[in-house]
């Protein structure tokens, strides 16, 4: 077990190390590879929208004793659209 431990790189459990590695990672992508990323990020993006439609996501109470979860609000203005001219 003691092996395990000295196999850890420590310097990857801080926010900065793990930014840092993030990075490394992405870096070592392929063009088709950051494009497939991209394209899944926006298919999440595009189902959390439909979610936030139907009123299907939940939010906590934190002013209740035991956590329980209620709809939270549906409706939402899009963010608009900046032009470059403006």
């Amino acid at each position: 077990m003691t092996d395990k431990r000295d196999d850890i790189d420590w310097s990857l459990t801080t926010w900065e190390g793990s930014r840092r590695a993030q990075l490394r990672h992405a870096l070592t992508l392929t063009l088709r590879e950051r494009l497939e990323a991209a394209e899944g990020m926006a298919d999440i993006a595009r189902r959390f929208e439909e979610m936030r439609e139907r009123g299907e996501f939940t939010i906590a109470r934190p002013d209740r004793p035991e956590p329980r979860a209620e709809s939270a609000p549906a409706a939402r203005e899009p963010a608009r659209r900046c032009d470059s001219n403006e």
